[in-house]
């Protein structure tokens, strides 16, 4: 049984892109996004009904559409597909600002969250904040209710707002505004195309081709992070304490899907093994899973609604125990 480096190097015989696959998925998604998006303003009357349930239809498919090219996005980000390719560029960057995350502080970030996963004290920039049981009985009020509000489910719910138009842009601008000046120009840009949809289009379009595609997308793609690290058994060490190779394995979940979700999300339900290499390409996360019986332990979560509720009832780490506990145990 492999362990620790060994089993890293060993995975590193998958960081290999696949250069032609790549270009397929990334392409294919992007022509299925633009298509039902297309469709949210364009859906053929058949037979003189009413078109309003194949535009929902278009809308909510767009939505996960962006989800999975957002998916693909991050896989770029990490340099693990289509390095150095100009086009792949423009459509990356494109797509980052058009989904209200700049790459400038989306990498950022995220880059950070992949270095520190699962260190308390250092796990809160890029990813959801982490308090001992201590520390949040001790913290003052303010202190305490932001950080509840911040991992409440109502955060994930409306993301779009929250996480990624004031948290992604807005306060990364506040924060630094020579270096995420983007950030602000992103704004601009969003606003501007759904006042002009709005305007020129009616409320319904905007809603159907802008508004319900990026709220469903981000509040998607918000709880499956979450979920991906706030999970029963998932473990947090001190920076000391701390190790990258089981902070892999250990805090970062199998989300176990069906086959259309796993689809949908480009494989990012295998979260222990992308923690691990993130080298390795989105696409072939599956096989790698499947080559190594270490990485088959891994603690499963799904989107089930009593998965669901278990790991949102997760607030802080409690030490003693070993473990994540919820409000019962925090406040008994």
């Amino acid at each position: 049984m492999l362990e620790g480096k060994d089993l890293l190097m060993a995975t590193k015989q998958f960081a290999k892109e696949i250069r032609w696959k790549s270009w397929v998925l990334t392409l294919t998604t992007l022509l299925l996004l633009v298509g039902s998006l297309f469709g949210t303003i364009y859906f053929p009357v058949v037979g003189g009904i009413s078109n309003i349930w194949g535009r929902i239809f278009c809308s909510v498919f767009a939505a996960l559409m962006l989800a999975r090219f957002f998916i693909i996005f991050h896989d770029y980000e990490h340099h693990t597909i289509l390095r150095g390719s100009k086009i792949a560029e423009v459509i990356f960057t494109l797509f980052g600002a058009y989904m209200v995350t700049p790459p400038s502080i989306w990498k950022r970030s995220h880059d950070h969250h992949h270095a520190n996963n699962a260190k308390l004290y250092s796990a809160s920039i890029g990813s959801y904040p982490i308090m001992t049981k201590q520390k949040f009985l001790e913290a003052d009020s303010k202190t305490r209710f932001y950080y509840l509000a911040v991992r409440h489910p109502l955060n994930m719910f409306f993301a779009y707002f929250t996480t990624f138009l004031y948290g992604m842009c807005i306060q990364s601008f506040i924060n630094n505004k020579k270096k995420h000046w983007d950030s602000l120009l992103v704004v601009i840009i969003h606003v501007s195309i759904a006042v002009y949809l709005f305007v020129h289009f009616g409320w319904d379009t905007w809603f159907l081709t802008f508004f319900l595609p990026f709220f469903i997308s981000h509040m998607l793609g918000s709880y499956l992070f979450y979920a991906q690290h706030n999970f029963p058994g998932a473990k947090y060490r001190n920076n000391t304490e701390w190790n990258y190779v089981s902070a892999a394995l250990e805090s970062s979940s199998y989300l176990k899907l069906n086959p259309f979700m796993q689809w949908v999300t480009a494989n990012i339900g295998f979260h222990h093994i992308h923690h691990l290499n993130a080298k390795i390409p989105f696409y072939r996360l599956p096989e790698t899973m499947k080559a190594f019986p270490e990485l088959q332990k891994a603690i499963v979560t799904t989107l089930k609604p009593k998965d669901i509720i278990a790991c949102l009832k997760l607030k802080v780490w409690d030490p003693e125990t070993n473990r994540m506990i919820g409000n019962d145990e925090l406040f008994a």
